[in-house]
């Protein structure tokens, strides 16, 4: 069998030889850093994802070396091929920034500016392409769409709201789990994700859409409103599961699991497909081996919490008591009975619901 042939292709003028047949989107993530374009539908794993949001749009200034004319109009690069000799312009080109900015703020035509509470915060492609690309103010004038609640079960949560119909969800429910109980219903502006017969999401890979999810539209019912990310320190861990992999990030914050999501590349694509109840249902430290912290490749919030080396994965050898003499430290003041917050009975990490406000203290002032 004869070997592929290699094509060279200039990303922002630098070359790279890729295998025939490879997108100029992942061409460009072979070299990585801003050459890469963003993607907000494409999915390396799902078969047939891309070509929807736009986001990922290049000007391809040479065609090839035995066709140098540039093509006319800009190109997905998910779905368009390289060529040998191709030259391509990505963040050096201003047609290519200036329509980015218009996808972007295509997309937040409906989007709701729902940051504050919304779970995918400090971690969501939107939200950075929001602060790249987006603008301070909007010059959309109509009402935005409103959209009735649908009810996927008792883990994933849908906010049809935030939802830009890259259609992630879709392929993963029909490429992984082989029963796709949700789909895309209706057309136009009136578009939505959704079930046929309002039916639950109930597989035992169902879990994965929400991974899969680019925005807030899909969340663990499980972890929702219990904490924030970048309060979260992730860390990887394993189990031996008969069902997956069971290779996932944990979510803690000190000794307490807060979520359980599965490990993730610098583009933000699963590495390997989890169970529902390596998800959903192993909260517990004793559950996991603990392999290490979790490295955020993407520029997000998220890495600022990072912690080098075995911080937070073995307790310190010199401890207070050991440069004390023995001696114990002093509680100057319990937090806890002085703030009266938390009701002391409940620890928010095990709920097996959202955090309501029957769980705080009130002032009964």
């Amino acid at each position: 069998m004869s070997e592929q042939p290699l094509f060279k292709v200039t990303i922002d003028n630098i070359t790279v030889e890729v295998p025939a047949g490879t997108s100029i989107l992942n061409a460009a993530r072979k070299i990585g850093g801003d050459v890469a374009p963003p993607a907000m539908c494409y999915y390396s794993k799902l078969e047939g994802s891309g070509g929807k949001c736009r986001t990922c749009l290049v000007e391809v200034s040479k065609g090839s070396e035995k066709d140098p004319r540039p093509m006319p109009k800009l190109v997905a690069s998910c779905r368009t091929t390289v060529m040998d000799g191709m030259e391509v312009k990505n963040i050096t080109s201003d047609r290519v920034i200036d329509a980015r900015n218009g996808v972007v703020e295509f997309l937040l035509i409906n989007h709701p500016l729902d940051c504050p509470v919304c779970d995918q915060a400090g971690e969501c492609h939107l939200q950075d392409l929001s602060y790249e690309h987006g603008k301070a103010g909007t010059r959309y004038e109509f009402q935005r769409r409103t959209f009735k609640k649908h009810d996927l079960g008792d883990k994933i949560q849908l906010h049809m709201t935030r939802c830009i119909l890259c259609y992630r969800c879709v392929f993963t429910a029909d490429q992984l789990t082989g029963k796709r109980e949700h789909g895309v219903l209706d057309r136009g502006d009136h578009a939505e994700i959704a079930t046929y017969i309002e039916k639950n999401l109930d597989n035992e890979f169902i879990g994965n859409v929400i991974d899969v999810c680019p925005v807030g539209a899909l969340t663990d019912k499980t972890f929702r409103f219990k904490n924030r990310v970048w309060f979260l320190k992730p860390v990887d861990a394993h189990r031996d599961c008969p069902t997956c992999s069971g290779k996932v990030t944990l979510w803690n914050r000190g000794d307490e699991v807060y979520r359980v999501t599965a490990r993730k590349d610098q583009w933000g694509e699963v590495e390997d497909w989890i169970c529902n109840t390596c998800r959903f249902d192993k909260k517990q430290t004793s559950d996991w081996v603990i392999e290490g912290p979790r490295l955020i490749d993407r520029h997000s919030v998220i890495s600022q919490g990072h912690y080098a080396g075995s911080v937070g994965t073995h307790k310190p050898t010199e401890t207070f008591e050991a440069v004390h003499s023995g001696r114990q430290p002093k509680l100057l003041m319990d937090i806890h009975s002085v703030s009266e917050v938390n009701q002391t009975d409940i620890t928010l990490s095990k709920l097996d619901r959202p955090a309501h406000s029957t769980d705080f203290n009130h002032n009964k002032d």
